[in-house]
């Protein structure tokens, strides 16, 4: 049967199609997912419910010796501080072994918490339209279908504004070197580029998780702030150590954004954590 051809990352109903498989995954990276599912198996027997790969390697556009591997571990039950400590164990080990990659992250959550009501337009649609299944039951048959609409848009990003002061603290804690500035630099492009993206995301109506296509798709919408979306898109693949870079974010594009965000699309429905 032939692939569907998808409009702007919808299926012909107007939904967001899930954007991986593990048929996708690249060779060089087929390895590296058959480790983390053994050992993921390994750490949690029983007590997982379901695993999952997210991020470029499933959408087969992973670089190697540049990407890194992203994985998401939901359990029967609330993660423990020990949960948490062995899935970073996991990503050092897996980081170590596979040059391939470049780092890696693995976040924990429990089957409740992914289908919550709360989480319904957030992590509910992250693992229904970004996660693909390594493992176990895929909890996306008990989620609903998601459009690219202001709920939405509202729900994953609308919180940008308690960020900030956060990201504020960990720029002035970090060691004043390139090297560790990078980090930073990299996590706050992207997230940005992100945000500025699902802040027009109805009215371009589509979905991308390309950076590039991102900033483009916001700079339609708003000319005077498209090329600080570009060059942001830029850094979230490239990034560099520049503290110039990282004050702009938090002094300006990062506050601008905010409040554009929350007059378009309102606040995100606060958490207890």
């Amino acid at each position: 049967m032939a692939e569907t051809v998808l409009s702007r990352g919808l299926d012909p109903q107007g939904y967001i199609a899930r954007e991986g498989s593990l048929a996708r995954v690249p060779h060089d990276f087929r390895p590296v997912a058959a480790a983390a599912r053994d050992r993921i198996l390994e750490l949690f027997g029983a007590r997982l419910h379901s695993a999952y790969l997210y991020g470029s390697i499933p959408r087969g556009t992973a670089r190697v010796g540049r990407s890194d591997l992203d994985l998401l571990v939901a359990l029967y039950e609330e993660p423990t501080e020990t949960d948490r400590a062995d899935g970073r164990v996991l990503d050092e080990a897996l980081d170590r072994e596979f040059p391939q990659i470049d780092g890696g992250g693995t976040l924990m959550v429990s089957r409740a918490r992914v289908l919550s009501d709360l989480e319904t337009y957030d992590l509910g649609w992250f693992v229904a339209c970004l996660c693909t299944p390594l493992l176990g039951e895929d909890l996306a048959e008990h989620l609903p279908r998601y459009r690219p609409d202001s709920l939405l848009a509202r729900e994953t990003n609308g919180d940008l504004a308690l960020a900030l002061p956060r990201w504020r603290e960990r720029i002035v804690s970090a060691d004043d070197s390139d090297e560790a500035r990078r980090p930073l630099v990299r996590f706050m492009s992207r997230r940005l580029v992100r945000t500025a993206f699902t802040l027009v995301m109805p009215r371009w109506n589509g979905w991308t998780s390309d950076l590039h296509e991102m900033a483009e798709a916001f700079g339609g919408y708003y000319p005077q702030r498209a090329q600080q979306l570009r060059t942001a898109a830029v850094l979230g693949y490239e990034p560099t150590g520049d503290a110039d870079v990282l004050r702009t974010y938090v002094d300006d594009l990062g506050p601008w954004l905010a409040d554009e965000y929350a007059r378009v699309h309102g606040i995100k429905a606060p958490r207890p954590d």
